[in-house]
């Protein structure tokens, strides 16, 4: 009864929000979704990286730890989904990226925070931040066709980690008058990615259901059992091998469906797994949680 109580304390702020941006969007209400994106992407999340990276109160080893054990996670992962994609005979430029990348900003970050607390958001923020760079470069690749796989340079997130990973590795920290403003900024991120994610969704038209409900729960057993394989592997602490865990297997990214879209793949059945596996996720990262707390 407590752990079920702890975790519904958990995941009930992260839902809540994402309903008033879904109940926002059903009212008829104006929400620009592009605006609030790009000051979500290219201002407050990456003063929320690097704040958290800077203010870290984590042995380095551990991080390192921890980012080695986020990539071996996420190249098994896309070696996984590569031989399924191809056995199941889909379209590798729609179906790769969704199956590979999860949202790990808009549910994972908020997760981590209230499940454990300052020193699970910095965890989080060191996975966020290996699937940010991964997503923005290969993931772009695959959804693209082709093209420059370093275009992710341009990107404030980018920059904001390695910034944040630079004054974390040399002990360095900002002026307080900057500190608080970058983290002030930084705060806004959380609720703006969860309301966002909301909007999104409620403004999804899904397509082939059937498929995405069964890719949905595939993703989930393949996003749960290899990053659970490689914590072990890698004898992450306690807290570190949960977000690890957490992180890899939310649900499809909005993000996703944006990029299909942008990049001319089949944006429709995106939208299906945004919108099934995000609904999945309401049952299974309480149960998640709750074997993992």
């Amino acid at each position: 009864m407590n752990t079920a109580l702890t975790v519904l304390e958990i995941v009930s702020p992260v839902f809540f929000l994402a309903v008033i941006g879904f109940a926002w969007v059903k009212a008829g209400w104006d929400f620009r979704l592009e605006f609030v994106t790009r000051m979500a992407m290219t201002l407050s999340v990456p003063c929320l990286i690097f704040v958290a990276l800077m203010k870290a109160d984590i042995d380095p080893a551990a991080l390192r730890n921890l980012s080695l054990a986020a990539l071996a996670a996420y190249g098994a992962v896309i070696v996984v989904v590569s031989i399924v994609v191809r056995v199941a005979g889909l379209t590798a430029r729609t179906y790769s990226a969704p199956l590979i990348f999860g949202n790990t900003g808009n549910v994972g970050l908020p997760l981590a925070l209230f499940a454990y607390g300052e020193i699970g958001l910095s965890y989080a923020v060191v996975v966020f931040a290996v699937m940010a760079i991964l997503s923005f470069t290969f993931g772009v690749w695959l959804v693209s066709g082709g093209g420059n796989p370093f275009r992710a340079l341009k990107e404030p997130m980018v920059w904001g980690t390695m910034a944040g990973a630079l004054f974390q590795w040399q002990g360095w920290e900002t002026p307080t008058f900057l500190t608080n403003t970058l983290q002030l900024i930084g705060q806004m991120a959380i609720p703006l990615m969860l309301i966002t994610l909301g909007v999104a969704v409620a403004r999804l038209t899904p397509g082939r259901v059937a498929q995405a409900i069964g890719l949905s729960l595939l993703k989930l057993v393949i996003c749960i059992a290899v990053p659970w394989a490689v914590g072990l592997a890698f004898a992450l602490d306690r807290v570190a091998f949960a977000v690890l865990v957490l992180q890899v297997s939310t649900p499809v990214a909005v993000t996703s469906y944006l990029l299909a879209t942008k990049y001319g793949a089949d944006a429709d059945s995106v939208a299906g797994l945004v919108v099934v596996s995000t609904l999945l996720s309401v049952v299974a990262m309480p149960l998640l949680l709750a074997v993992l707390l």
